[in-house]
């Protein structure tokens, strides 16, 4: 009895087993795989090609979702190469953790890359797509990658300096782009790289960041890289360089003396054991001749050594008691300095060690660094911009008229912005700064404030292009953006018979909320906008966003002149913490971002004095209604005449309410913001779409329908 008992249990814990060895096999996927799959699949337009995929539920590892391999419960491959799927890539790829390789190459996907992507990959292919924007700094933490390849999209903006912890990568392409700049520094940390393609792009300056690397296959040909090619390249295996302009000859040596980095040849080329080394029982003895040689050699390149180091030390002695009897002329007919200046000065012209952070918006003193002398006298270091231009006066004056009446196109609290038009027909925007708003120390840092501005690079950020800084003047040369700013299509449209879709003021909103989720989120330390606002909103003519004026945080007066300075309307952006205490954080900026929203929601000004006193202020007013549906309604700007769904008109809302919380931490940080918009865009599908929506303009037609949305 006993044994037959035991006979059952043993059977009941065998099927047991079975039962969940086969749950394992076919088990449940890892929940934020299956998130992440959903968004992507959802993104990608529902594409039929991908086979048992599904946008709500579902099991990717158990139902075998086409193209994706699991290891356990854990998505490790995602490979849907020449599907011709159209789409983006949506906003969570960060959620596969455990996902090694993703290639999506020879698609229709569009878009810019995600900020995030899968953190722990050791493949990506998205070459041959129409990929936008610029390559996401995420992509430096990406520690075990071997193998990027984003070669045939649209890429632009600069290669930003986010390869010095990627010491496994070995293939690297970047060709057929449309990058521009020079190469990044952090290239040389690439240890292990064999393969580095970048020809078809608009890369600019040397190749000296190559040198020493393990390369076997290098393509630069058709950019515009200058200089020398360094000697080490010379002797790669496979090496493309035409349609370049370098110099004739060979590079120039180094410099005499010159040690070769620590585990490299002279020729910095990493050493690796020749095939012929003899072991040690097979070295020469010290006997032979070949030994006496060496140590004749040797004997001889000390005393070289010795003799040379001695000189260096006598001719540096006679340079310093020269330089000290200079100084001491100087001391006698110039004002005494106290020994805490001189300390200052000195602990400020000190090279910092640079870190491997992702972004660092304080560049590094560099040898493009130069000396300017300050009002009071004293020499003080100024860090010269990295990627951008320097402008004449002259030649300033000349694109605008000298700064004519006509040409003005805003102004600010730092001063007017005019449009220059150029002799080689390009138009750009020149912000002429008022010098009585910049105080002696801001006016010393003006060049440097410029440096950290011109390494701003996003789709959605108006790029710095060029400054000017001589005859006492302070300028700042932007592109020009052609179709004006949000705040004028808002509330100063010329032509009264047509406005933003309610589709195209999400997008605004979207494109603004990227800009600042790059700022706050991304940049090294966070950058604080401090001027958001609808007029800094400026539109192309696809109505995409670009965000002005960020970094000018640097230049701004200080709170109390700020507050006497800047212009009344600016106020109803202004977050409460900082008109009780001056205190203004990205949550401040998050607080004028969700008026800016109010302003698209409403069509109404942040502040009114022409409405009634109780509707005076955009956000008392609207605040309270904001989770009414009936009173949201009636909150719509009225020129969309309806032309809205009710479901997206609330989750907008819902964002506004969210950013416009009078304590800063309560607000949620821009990349929630971001995340939030892209989902209310993803989950609205237009059954019935008018031909005007596809331009972003409603135009007023008497037969004129609304829009049914579906979800």
């Amino acid at each position: 009895m006993v044994a037959n008992r035991r006979d059952q249990f043993l059977l009941l814990k065998f099927v047991a087993v079975i039962f969940v060895s086969l749950s394992f096999v076919n088990g449940t996927t890892d929940p934020s795989d299956v998130q992440a799959l959903q968004v992507l699949y959802t993104s990608l337009n529902n594409a039929a090609q991908l086979t048992n995929w599904k946008s709500n539920s579902g099991d990717p590892c158990g139902e075998s979702w086409k193209g994706v391999t699991c290891e356990g419960t854990s998505v490790i491959s995602i490979q849907l190469p020449g599907l011709g799927i159209d789409g983006t890539l949506g906003y969570l790829l960060s959620g596969l953790t455990s996902l090694k390789t993703l290639d999506l190459s020879g698609n229709n996907i569009h878009d810019a890359l995600p900020y995030q992507l899968p953190p722990n990959l050791t493949s990506l292919n998205l070459a041959n797509n129409n990929l936008t924007g610029n390559l996401p700094y995420s992509i430096a933490m990406m520690f075990n990658l071997n193998y990027m390849n984003l070669s045939r999209n649209v890429l632009t903006q600069t290669v930003g300096d986010i390869f010095n912890n990627l010491t496994s990568l070995a293939t690297l392409d970047l060709s057929n782009n449309n990058l521009t700049g020079d190469l990044p520094n952090s290239l040389s940390s690439l240890s292990n790289i064999s393969t580095f393609h970048v020809q078809n792009n608009q890369l600019t300056g040397s190749l000296n960041a190559l040198s020493g690397l393990p390369l076997t296959d290098v393509n630069i040909a058709n950019n515009h890289f200058n200089g020398w090619i360094p000697r080490e390249l010379l002797s790669v295996p496979s090496f493309i360089y035409d349609g370049n302009s370098f110099d004739n000859g060979p590079a120039p040596p180094p410099p005499p003396f010159t040690p070769p980095p620590p585990g490299k040849t002279p020729n910095n080329r990493t050493r690796s054991p020749p095939s012929h080394t003899p072991t040690a029982s097979k070295l020469p003895s010290s006997n032979t001749s070949s030994g006496k040689k060496l140590s004749l050699g040797g004997i001889l390149g000390i005393s070289l050594g010795s003799a040379f180091l001695i000189l260096l030390i006598i001719l540096s002695l006679i340079f310093c008691l020269r330089k000290g009897k200079k100084k001491e002329n100087v001391t006698r007919t110039s004002t005494p300095i106290s020994s805490e200046k001189v300390n200052a000065e000195l602990q400020e012209q000190r090279v910092k060690p640079t870190t491997s952070s992702i972004v660092d918006m304080k560049p590094p003193i560099t040898e493009n660094s130069t000396f300017e002398r300050g009002k009071n006298g004293s020499m003080k270091r100024v860090k010269s911009p990295l990627t951008t231009s320097s402008y004449t006066v002259a030649t300033l004056q000349t694109a605008t008229n000298s700064f004519s009446q006509d040409n003005i196109i805003g102004e600010g609290s730092l001063g007017r912005v005019y449009k220059a038009d150029f002799p080689n027909g390009k138009m750009m925007a020149v912000k002429k700064i008022d010098n009585a708003a910049l105080s002696l120390q801001e006016e010393d840092n003006f060049v440097e404030a410029v440096s950290n501005m011109s390494r701003l690079r996003h789709p959605n950020i108006v790029p710095l292009a060029g400054y000017c800084a001589e005859h006492g003047q302070r300028l700042l040369v932007y592109e020009y953006i052609a179709n004006g700013s949000l705040q004028d299509l808002l509330h100063f449209l010329d032509d009264p018979t047509k406005t933003l879709t309610w589709n195209a003021r999400v997008r605004v909103a979207l494109g603004t909320a990227r800009a600042l989720e790059y700022l706050h989120e991304v940049c090294l330390p966070s950058v604080v906008h401090r001027n958001l606002k609808s007029a800094n909103i400026l539109l192309d003519e696809e109505l995409n966003p670009h965000l002005s004026d960020c970094g000018l945080a640097a230049l701004t007066p200080n709170t109390e002149r700020e507050v006497a300075t800047q212009l009344v309307g600016s106020f109803g952006y202004s977050a409460p913490e900082f008109a009780l205490s001056g205190i203004y954080t990205v949550k401040s900026d998050v607080y004028s971002f969700g008026v800016v929203m109010l302003e698209i929601l409403t069509g109404r000004k942040p502040l009114d004095s022409s409405r009634a006193r109780s509707e005076q202020s955009l956000v008392r007013w609207a605040t309270p209604q904001l989770h009414d549906i009936d009173s949201l309604a009636k909150m719509v700007d009225p020129t969309l005449n309806g032309m809205y769904p009710a479901k997206s008109l609330s989750r907008f809302a819902d964002i506004i309410a969210l950013c416009v919380q009078p304590e800063p931490e309560f607000r949620p940080p821009m990349s929630e913001v971001v995340q939030a918009l892209v989902r209310l865009m993803q989950r609205a599908s237009v059954v019935k779409r008018r031909s005007s929506d596809d331009s972003g303009f409603i135009y007023k037609t008497p037969d004129h329908e609304a829009y049914e949305m579906s979800y």
